[in-house]
């Protein structure tokens, strides 16, 4: 399993495809549990979790330590109306360890379209500029955000406010 990874805030944020997708998940969780994450977000149905055998992964992860948010979204799709409720906390809550020097994994399925629309979504929250954003998470994973709808949910996030540090002359 590769964890595709950038620098956002303080911390790391990582896109990967589902534990489990090439046949390893004990491996593939092995590995996860091993790059320390902070908060692992589920974007995949809960039978895509059950097709790749990571019907447990929530199980796996929470046993160590890690925040697991499932958010279901469907194969080339936008959250829906219960993703948009849950989305302020998770957001705020991944922004934190962001933030603070932690490590968020986002996935889907493939580690392409909806982890990349939510791994971007983040990036601006955090601060990034949209196109800045985009260029980044996309010269770490090409295939980051793969329709129309997601680009547009992404580019609506609030971006916070940058911060511009002033140096004192000696």
């Amino acid at each position: 399993m590769i964890i595709y990874a950038l620098p956002v805030g303080q911390g790391i944020l990582g896109i990967s495809p589902i534990p489990g997708a090439r046949g390893d998940y004990a491996g593939d969780v092995q590995h996860l549990i091993e790059w320390k994450p902070s908060i692992v977000m589920s974007l995949v149905t809960e039978v895509e979790l059950v097709t790749a055998g990571a019907a447990g992964l929530w199980r796996d992860l929470v046993d160590t330590g890690t925040r697991w948010e499932h958010l279901p979204i469907s194969d080339f799709g936008v959250p829906d109306d219960a993703f948009d409720e849950a989305w302020p906390d998770v957001s705020a809550t991944a922004r934190r360890a962001l933030l603070g020097g932690g490590r968020v994994l986002v996935h889907c399925r493939g580690g392409c379209g909806r982890s990349g629309m939510v791994a971007l979504r983040l990036m601006i929250e955090v601060g990034d500029a949209p196109e800045d954003a985009l260029t980044r998470l996309r010269a770490v994973r090409a295939c980051a955000v793969e329709t129309d709808d997601q680009m547009r949910w992404a580019f609506e996030a609030k971006r916070a406010p940058a911060v511009f540090l002033r140096h004192e002359g000696e």
